[in-house]
């Protein structure tokens, strides 16, 4: 088993958050990457395995296992040699109903059943054959492994082999530098710097911002949901028209909108989520074509001073993450432990990805005997929420969320305010950012019209206390009123009112006199409304905690001749 054993080194730090939540919850398929398509044309089910296995022996990483038991620090083992699991199946005698239905079960099944992380590789593939020349193909692996930007270059490798041997010629792809070296250039960081830099960034945040709008786990739930939403395109041209004009990225207005949404839903000015970033570092040549897991999620902490314009606000906001790359290369373990938020609280519970690698644009991209559509990937993180974007000719905004924490109802509101936000930045990029508008449209005519239409047919001989005795007498067991623990029905509250009327009245209350009313807040207060109202005076509400000479002019003012309290 040595003797299979190419190279050991550490984690990176994403490596290890992963690593350690993949481990605390092994059920939950977190972490779990898995991509299908269609595969179209005449496919070379041999050409296309040995394409796999070819890329699988161009890169180490692919060929990674884990070992955390029995060693200080968890490392990852590079094996010489591995086999890839390949599973085939033929559906063909399927409807196109019944091939669908037991495609999603099949993806099901295969996230939920995850992976031996002791054990490479941590890859496998299906291919579901449901006509002469179509497959369906399934590809599933642990985000270990890789990262977004990584999955079209593998793919790209996969697609060029696959014709090279079909043409009976070996492969010509470019070389790349192994992750080893990624590692290696971590290892050479200065962990003093980017300590100072985030005990200053995180000073004085002590608890993570909190998402108020969803409700406790529910033990054992397992339900994870995804909604998304796309802009015009009229609207993502005028975000792109924005961006350019004030030199910022799409990116970083996706960023200020959600840092908005967090501050309004949650009512603070200092508001911290995380942002997932590349993590390939300038000074490391060749890193933006490696294959690897470089990617990291930060805390980014932004204030959202409400006076402040949106482009002032959104270059002050790019500039601090311009600085936070110098720095990229921190554990969130570590952060935590610089930060003033007390352990087993996390720094944030919500994280945004702004994906610049579509991987279905790529797939489509391919110019080789195989047409490949209906490119489908899934993912989950740890994380309640994951807001993710993607540009294109519009701009695609999803949310990944926990189901035992949001309802879809929920999470479908908070799109569309996101949507809304975004749409405000393009219409009015100078207007102060507690300007920018929340509700859409049909939220905003909810409110506005349809809540208000509240006419009704008013009988205008009755004044309010006989309306109120009509009621008591269709309904004398309803409860009225409440107050703190207690409660009175409409028969109680009635009677109630009755007893202090007919006393009122025999101290010669009546038209035009004017009883004053000091009570709290209780359900005396009601009886003792009512009970003037009965008695045909009119009442003077007094609050007992004003000072008493203001309380004695408003009585001597009003010519009150009556005083409840």
């Amino acid at each position: 088993m040595t003797r299979n054993i190419e190279d050991i080194y550490p984690l990176s730090p994403m490596q290890q958050g992963m690593l350690f939540h993949s481990l605390y919850a092994p059920e939950s398929g977190v972490y779990v990457e898995q991509m299908s398509c269609t595969l179209r044309g005449k496919l070379d089910v041999a050409a296309f395995e040995r394409a796999w296995r070819y890329v699988l022996a161009r890169h180490p990483v692919l060929r990674t296992a884990f070992l955390w038991e029995g060693v200080d620090e968890p490392l990852q083992i590079v094996y010489r040699q591995v086999d890839l699991p390949l599973s085939r199946e033929d559906w063909r005698g399927l409807s196109t109903a019944e091939q669908e239905a037991r495609l999603e079960s099949f993806l099901q099944a295969d996230r939920e059943r995850g992976f031996d992380l002791t054990e490479a590789p941590l890859m496998r593939l299906a291919l579901m054959r449901t006509a002469a020349d179509t497959y369906f193909f399934v590809w599933t692996h642990h985000h270990l492994l890789l990262d977004g930007w990584s999955t079209p270059l593998l793919l790209q490798e996969v697609f060029l082999s696959y014709e090279a041997f079909g043409r009976s010629v070996d492969p010509r792809l470019e070389p790349r530098r192994p992750y080893r070296d990624y590692i290696a250039w971590l290892q050479q960081q200065d962990l003093d710097k980017a300590e100072q830099f985030w005990r200053q960034a995180l000073s004085g945040f002590t608890a993570p911002t909190p998402l108020v709008v969803d409700h406790p786990p529910e033990e054992g739930d397992g339900r994870y949901g995804l909604l998304g939403i796309r802009l015009p395109e009229e609207t993502t041209a005028a975000l792109q028209s924005l961006a350019r004009r004030h030199h910022l990225t799409m990116s970083i207005l996706v960023q200020g909108a959600w840092a908005l949404l967090l501050s309004r839903y949650s009512g603070e000015e200092d508001v911290v989520y995380g942002a997932t970033v590349s993590g390939r570092p300038p000074d490391l040549p060749g890193s933006e074509r490696m294959v690897g897991l470089f990617i990291n999620t930060l805390p980014v902490r932004v204030r959202v001073p409400p006076e402040t314009p949106v482009t002032e606000w959104l270059r002050t906001l790019q500039g601090r993450l311009v600085q936070m790359q110098q720095y990229e290369y921190s554990s969130l373990v570590q952060i935590q432990g610089w930060s003033d938020v007390p352990r087993g609280l996390p720094l944030f519970e919500s994280i945004l990805v702004f994906e610049n690698y579509p991987v279905d644009a790529s797939l489509r991209e391919q110019r080789g005997s195989l047409e490949v559509v209906d490119v489908r990937p899934a993912a989950r993180t740890n994380y309640p929420l994951t807001v993710v974007a993607q540009v294109g000719r519009s701009l695609l905004l999803e949310i990944a969320y926990d189901g035992a924490r949001f309802e879809a109802g929920t999470v479908e509101r908070m799109l569309g305010h996101l949507g809304r936000l975004l749409e405000g930045m393009a219409a009015d990029p100078e207007t102060p950012l507690a300007r920018l508008p929340l509700l859409t449209d049909s939220e905003r005519r909810r409110l506005v019209v349809e809540w208000n239409e509240t006419a009704a047919d008013y009988p205008r001989d009755l004044c309010v206390h006989q309306l109120f005795e009509a009621q008591a007498e269709r309904t004398p067991e309803a409860v009225a009123v409440r107050f703190g623990g207690e409660a009175l029905t409409y028969g109680e509250l009635d009677r109630r009112a009755n007893r202090l009327a007919h006393y009122l009245r025999r101290l010669g209350v009546g038209p035009e006199v004017v009883v004053g009313l000091c009570v709290e807040r209780s359900l005396e207060m009601v009886v003792g409304v009512l009970g003037v109202l009965k008695a045909g005076g009119a009442y003077l509400p007094l609050d007992p905690s004003y000072p008493r000479e203001r309380l004695r002019f408003m009585v001597e003012d009003a010519g009150v001749e009556v005083l409840l309290t």
